[in-house]
Parts: structure tokens; sequence; C-alpha cells
């Protein structure tokens, strides 16, 4: 994200830099025990999915170490089940990841279920997850960031 002459780079630091200078509507919700709640959520995906699944990480599977489409689904899958797993047990009420708005954690989880349905990870064992990606999917903001909607979608 470019700002001025200056690059951010990053996930966090872009969302927690867009939190600061757009304070409304808050990407935290009130409270220490609740912010840490979303921030475990936001850093599973970060730390223990996406690393796991990105092209870098599958190209690396494929081109380097020789495994076929078939072995580099199957790693992709596998390391989607264990974070769905995890994240599903510590979803709060909906209709987002924990309650009535949308925080960081909705905001990490919504793109790592499109990928999920991308690569034909069956997703009928995490019905919050799916529910929360349905209410996100209903939101303007969600829907203008989709990637079908983005200006370099083919």
């Amino acid at each position: 994200m470019d700002i001025g002459s200056t690059t951010l780079i990053q996930s966090p630091a872009i969302l927690e830099y867009l939190d600061e200078v757009y304070p409304e509507p808050p990407l935290l919700p009130v409270g220490a025990i609740n912010r840490a709640k979303v921030r475990a959520i936001a850093s599973l995906i970060a730390c223990d999915i996406h690393p796991l699944n990105n092209s870098g990480t599958i190209g690396y599977l494929k081109n380097r170490l020789g495994h076929d489409q078939a072995a580099a689904d199957e790693w992709y899958a596998h390391w989607v089940r264990e974070g769905f797993d995890a994240i599903e047990a510590l979803l709060g009420p909906g209709p987002y990841a924990f309650g009535p708005r949308i925080t960081l954690a909705d905001i990490y989880l919504v793109p790592q279920v499109f990928n999920a349905r991308r690569f034909n990870v069956p997703l009928d064992a995490y019905p919050k997850i799916v529910a929360v990606d349905a209410a996100c999917a209903a939101h303007k903001a969600f829907q203008n960031a989709a990637p079908d909607n983005q200006p370099d979608a083919v």
C-alpha cells in the first residue's frame, strides 16, 4: 500500500494503519479479552494457514520438490482444515466472527474461505465459518473488495 513516499507491506501492518487512520468503524472490539480473541483468529490465519498455502509455497512444492497438482491440493486442503478446525471452535455468536460488528477476524477469514472454495476444500464441517462468510458477503465493503470486482480481475 503506497502512502505518499512510503510503502506499507504485510497485512497486519496495513490493517493496523487503516484502523488508526480511519478509526470508525473500529476493527477491534471493546475490551482487552475480546481484542485478544479477534487477534488470535487473525494470527491463526496470518501465521498458520496463509504461509503454508500461498502461491510461493505451492509453487515450491510443485516446481522444486516435484509434487504434482493433486499432492499440492492435498497439502493445501490439509492446512486449511487444520486452521479451520481451530477457528471454528473459537468463533463467537454471529453474524460476524465475534458478534454484530465486522472485525479483523472477518477481514482475515473471508479471503481464506474464498481460497478454500477455489481449491474445492469441503466446508461442511465449518458451519460457523460459512455463516460468517455469508454475513460478510452481504456487506457492501466485502462486495467491493471481492476478487472479481478488482480492476485487474481476469
